[in-house]
């Protein structure tokens, strides 16, 4: 790997800006602390034009959301010869689609909550009698829990795409599991210790993700080591079922029967000292510039696999 002129990409014009600035810096300062060669770079300054005058040998990419994770960015390096850390275009782009990520799970059997793609003329009382109450109505290609809403009521079901709706112009409604949530970060090979959140609101919304003291990450997890190995499994399966590559996470609910279901993969996942990838790295024994460095260094291996 060509660490001469590394560039992190960060910022830009998606509804997570604020988030991705904030990784984007942490990042930067792991990798100037190793004494890598590191400069930063809002794409929403001056595109593609000005990320490509900076000539940088390789590209560590802190955008989250669309334009960054959706295999936009990727596409443009693939084409610009520059390598980047995280999944390829494919992926990247297949990830970000909560929907058309299920699909592809539940094709080779993998659990995954049933859904429904939602219209403005939707027929709202045959999707909660398909769904059930509770229910999640979600934008397709918005992450960071931004426009997710926890459905109690047939009533509420039409205000809660219409919140959705301002993100997404494609929005879904999702069978709600009531149960523990988790939430697996995989590493190159390795799949890092599961960490099981608790949110004393009950909602893992943006505001308990980023916002709040309140929210508690469990590491140890509190499963036994044959659930903790078969959660690992099932989300290496989900991962690579996306064709995910480098670095990601996965995020999944268990119900009262121990069930596991796959909710959704980050493939451009937080760096923020609320995220949870460097928990369970620092909880593995990595430290955050060694995870920094680690994902750096599998830049370009897109094309090698």
């Amino acid at each position: 790997m060509d660490c001469s002129r590394v560039v992190v990409v960060y910022g830009g014009s998606s509804a997570e800006r604020e988030v991705s600035l904030k990784s984007g810096a942490a990042v930067l300062e792991a990798l100037k602390r190793q004494k890598i060669n590191a400069e930063g770079y809002d794409l929403r300054d001056k595109g593609l034009v000005g990320l490509e005058a900076l000539a940088p040998s390789a590209i560590f990419v802190a955008l989250h959301g669309r334009g960054g994770e959706d295999g936009t960015l990727q596409g443009a390096l693939e084409l610009l010869g520059i390598p980047y850390t995280g999944s390829g275009v494919m992926a990247s782009a297949l990830g970000m689609d909560k929907q058309r990520t299920k699909q592809v799970w539940q094709a080779i059997g993998l659990p995954t909550p049933e859904s429904i793609m939602l219209t403005a003329d939707a027929d709202w009382a045959g999707v909660v009698a398909t769904l059930g109450l509770p229910m999640m109505v979600k934008p397709v290609h918005e992450g960071s829990t931004l426009g997710i809403s926890i459905v109690k009521s047939q009533e509420a079901l039409e205000a809660a795409y219409r919140e959705a709706a301002q993100f997404d112009a494609r929005v879904m409604a999702e069978r709600f599991v009531v149960g523990e949530e988790y939430t697996v970060a995989l590493l190159d090979e390795r799949v890092l210790p599961a960490i099981r959140v608790e949110v004393p609101g009950g909602f893992y919304d943006y505001e308990a993700k980023y916002v709040s003291n309140t929210t508690q990450y469990h590491l140890p997890c509190g499963l036994t080591a044959e659930e903790e190995a078969q959660l690992a499994t099932l989300c290496q399966h989900a991962f690579a079922a996306i064709g995910c590559e480098g670095w990601g996470r996965v995020d999944v609910m268990r119900d009262a029967n121990g069930q596991f279901w796959l909710l959704e993969v980050n493939t451009v996942p937080g760096m923020t000292d609320h995220s949870l990838v460097p928990q369970a790295a620092a909880y593995a024994g990595i430290e955050f510039d060694d995870l920094v460095v680690q994902i750096l260094h599998s830049a370009g291996k897109q094309n090698a696999s």
